[in-house]
């Protein structure tokens, strides 16, 4: 069975949109976020956001780190990195740009790899950041056969 069609029970979900489009969207608190790699394509990440800074409250925050290129060393930001840099072809365009002399920064490298990603979320608020790790644990372990990007993951007894 299609892992999206397995998590679609669990909560109230968003539209799927592009993560920058979303980052935008998402209300500022918490939930859960599934990302895929563009509208229809496999789901990638599954990740929770709690309350955040007074800036960057829940879900509205936590997508806006990785839009904007500042998630390079978590989550799905990291995820994304180093599938990128992974890929001769991705590495070999950022390059070019250095070899233009054009400076690259890493939030540079990590926004660019979610790009080469194509990366589409779809959210779903919950109560508390309690409840959004509680129910980002319950999606992890009804995937647990299927591949994702997620480094932790719970597992089965």
């Amino acid at each position: 069975m299609d892992p999206i069609e397995l998590v679609t029970p669990l909560a109230t979900w968003s539209a799927w949109g592009a993560l920058g489009d979303e980052a935008r969207k998402a209300p500022p608190l918490p939930g859960v976020y599934l990302a895929r790699s563009g509208a229809t394509g496999p789901l990638l990440y599954v990740g929770h956001a709690g309350e955040r800074a007074a800036s960057q409250p829940g879900l509205r925050g936590r997508l806006g780190v990785y839009a904007r290129g500042r998630g390079a060393v978590s989550g799905l930001g990291e995820a994304a990195l180093d599938r990128a840099l992974a890929d001769p072809t991705f590495v070999r365009q950022r390059l070019h740009y250095i070899e233009q002399g054009l400076s690259e920064r890493a939030k540079d490298w990590a926004r660019a790899a979610l790009a080469w990603t194509n990366v589409h979320v779809s959210w779903t608020v919950t109560e508390d950041k309690a409840s959004a790790k509680a129910l980002e644990e319950r999606i992890l372990i009804a995937l647990d056969k299927h591949e994702l990007w997620n480094r932790l993951r719970p597992r089965l007894s």
